[in-house]
């Protein structure tokens, strides 16, 4: 078996199988937790509150957008730009296809994938940059935000090598590079990914309960 095989096989079964099952401990342990009974008379929906708390959170207020305006296109620039490589990459399609789904959909075309990627690559950078220059930003990080910053662009900088397909190496490292991913994202804050919905709509469904305008 060469290490290609290996990264690709029975490694990345593996660390498939950890983010799972990993993921999914975290998030029952968080639901499991609970919250304490509110006695008091309901005057709204929590259920409305819970799925307004998600999504107005995705629009930040006039006051806060003028003062972290760099921030919020850095992160809807890195987030979005990843999740359109991870799931249009012509590769990442391919990979699919053959061996989750059964079926695939259109890639991205070559341009497209530069174009976003280029997008991702920058949100990244102004995040991390941000995390480090920022007084606040630099005293509430630790490593497991650097960890989490890196990891995430090693991922993406072998994926882009690895777009060539001139040398299997290349595909090899990238592959490593995400099963390592996979392994440590389950107990780091790069499960930020899962349990924002979790955060946000428990803060929407206690206002909604109260009948606060979100």
């Amino acid at each position: 078996m060469s290490f290609l095989e290996f990264v690709e096989y029975p490694l990345f079964y593996f660390a498939a199988a950890v983010f799972a099952l990993g993921a999914l401990w975290r998030l029952i342990g968080i639901v499991r937790i609970g919250r304490k009974k509110d006695i008091s008379p309901p005057k709204g929906s929590e259920a409305m509150g819970f799925v307004a708390g998600n999504f107005r959170h995705f629009f930040p207020r006039g006051i806060f957008a003028r003062r972290t305006w760099l921030h919020i296109l850095g992160g809807y620039g890195f987030h979005l730009g990843l999740l359109v490589l991870v799931v249009f990459a012509a590769p990442h399609v391919a990979f699919l296809q053959d061996r989750l789904l059964g079926f695939g959909w259109a890639p991205l075309p070559r341009w497209g994938f530069i174009l976003v990627a280029d997008v991702a690559f920058a949100g990244l950078i102004v995040l991390w940059v941000r995390r480090i220059s920022d007084p606040v930003m630099r005293q509430i990080s630790d490593w497991d935000d650097h960890i989490g910053s890196w990891l995430t662009f090693l991922v993406m900088l072998t994926g882009c090598l690895a777009l060539q397909e001139s040398h299997e190496v290349l595909r090899a490292i990238h592959m490593l590079m995400v099963d390592i991913f996979l392994i440590y994202f389950p107990f780091s804050r790069l499960m930020h990914g899962f349990t924002f919905v979790l955060s946000r709509g428990h803060t929407g469904a206690t206002y909604g309960r109260k009948g606060m305008n979100l």
